[in-house]
């Protein structure tokens, strides 16, 4: 079965090569560190210490490292971390993130046999952790057979994918052998992956390390030079509109169009965060068609930064620096069936936050949201509808403080209440860490 997955996996590399070819000439996201992944990694020496080798597959995922990061190595300062990413923002991210901490930043490899003992011989890892549920068939195998301890932390796996895996469940199960710890966030991931036929011994429920994610000073730093050059305030209240996907900035756009006609008081501003970078130019022309005074971030500082009714953010790694300056945040992704994203560094700001229907891959941080009057999650509506609807919670919100901050502040204590998965984490990873330190 492996060997019909790496003629599959191969068909499907041969299929996407032009694509990898063309984007080469045009030096774009999908040729970044194309070596890397074929396992020709920068020199690295470890120095006799053990390595630690966390995977984030994108932004996300690297951010909810940083957490886990921090504990790690203050618990075990003699390991050597080394950090890989399959995207090229989750790589300009972890970069930065971990400048101080990391030996090496790299690309995951592609999943061939050959590419990932290449890989694995290059950097030696004593223990690699896969941060949510990244399960290359051949990586898993590969690492297990060199010897590393592989364990899955933070891991999430949607009724969706695993029921995809399902129609290969006898070969997922052999592929799941090789995983030596799966620290889930809910009772619900850890039994769908058991489902799938890891061992229940192997399993562990550790809540979700995202909700762990503290402001730093020099994020406050980066919040005041936002907040001075776009001249954010109360005067002006700014809805954010956040990790969005196509056609959600349309549907944004329009729903606040339809705000500030029907605003009574203050004129409201909007500042969009699309998800992905390579769609950045894609938006500035959908803004520039609306009539809209707008301005960017990537562009040099001017007065119209200062008026701009509507603002891009064309920038990664930031948006969580201007959550703070927002009154309402919508968090994209789920105005369409993509399963939303992360709504919980807004909660951690105290905005008040707004989503659309479709919030499938995070349900069960949604669901405890909804409970606890902490979000508001639009219905399940064509897309006239839920730009109008849209545009009427917009209104509600902005025209009435009290539920705004009482939102906001249930927000944060549902996010204070679940803290504390990191020191689970750590927990769980102490006895085969302790083991492989002193081999």
């Amino acid at each position: 079965m492996f060997l019909l997955y790496s003629i599959l996996y191969s068909i499907g590399f041969l299929i996407l090569l032009p694509r990898f070819l063309f984007d080469a000439l045009r030096k774009g996201k999908y040729a970044a560190g194309f070596w890397q992944r074929f396992g020709y990694l920068p020199e690295f020496d470890s120095d006799g210490k053990p390595v630690l080798w966390i995977h984030c597959v994108s932004v996300g995922e690297t951010n909810a490292a940083r957490p886990i990061v921090t504990e790690l190595l203050k618990e075990f300062p003699d390991y050597n971390l080394v950090v890989s990413t399959t995207t090229n923002t989750g790589q300009t991210l972890a970069r930065n993130l971990f400048a101080d901490e990391a030996k090496l930043v790299f690309y995951f490899p592609f999943d061939w046999g050959f590419t990932v003992r290449r890989a694995l011989k290059k950097i030696k890892p004593s223990v690699v952790l896969i941060m949510e549920t990244e399960l290359w068939f051949n990586f898993l195998r590969e690492t297990h057979r060199s010897g590393a301890k592989v364990a899955i932390v933070n891991g999430r796996l949607s009724e969706k994918s695993a029921g995809r895996y399902s129609h290969i469940k006898k070969f997922i199960k052999r592929v799941l052998q090789y995983v030596d710890l799966a620290l889930m966030q809910t009772d619900n991931d850890a039994k769908r992956l058991m489902r799938l036929g890891i061992r229940g011994d192997k399993v562990k429920i550790t809540g979700n390390v995202k909700f762990d994610r503290d402001f730093d000073e020099p994020e406050s730093d980066l919040t005041e030079q936002l907040r001075e050059r776009f001249a954010i305030s109360k005067d002006a209240p700014l809805i954010i509109a956040a990790s969005t996907h196509a056609p959600e900035e349309s549907l944004i756009l329009k729903a606040f169009k339809e705000t500030r006609k029907n605003s009574l008081d203050k004129m409201p501003r909007l500042l969009i965060a699309p998800r992905h970078p390579e769609r950045f130019k894609e938006v500035a022309e959908l803004i520039k068609g609306t009539g809209f005074t707008w301005s960017k971030r990537s562009q040099q500082m001017s007065e119209k930064d200062k008026h701009a009714e509507v603002v891009l953010l064309d920038s990664i790694g930031e948006l969580h620096a201007i959550f703070p300056l927002a009154e309402i945040v919508f968090v994209g992704g789920s105005l369409i069936p993509h399963g939303g994203q992360n709504i919980l560094e807004p909660a951690s700001a105290q905005r008040a936050i707004v989503t659309g229907f479709f919030t499938m891959n995070f349900e069960a941080i949604v669901k405890e949201f909804l409970e606890q009057n902490a979000i508001i999650q639009l219905p399940k509506l064509d897309d006239r509808e839920s730009s109008k609807k849209l545009a009427e919670v917009f209104l509600q919100l902005l025209e009435n403080a009290e539920v705004r901050e009482k939102l906001a502040s249930n927000a944060f204590a549902v996010v204070q209440k679940n803290r504390g998965a990191s020191r689970k984490t750590i927990a769980h990873l102490e006895s085969f860490l302790r083991t492989s330190e002193t081999l």
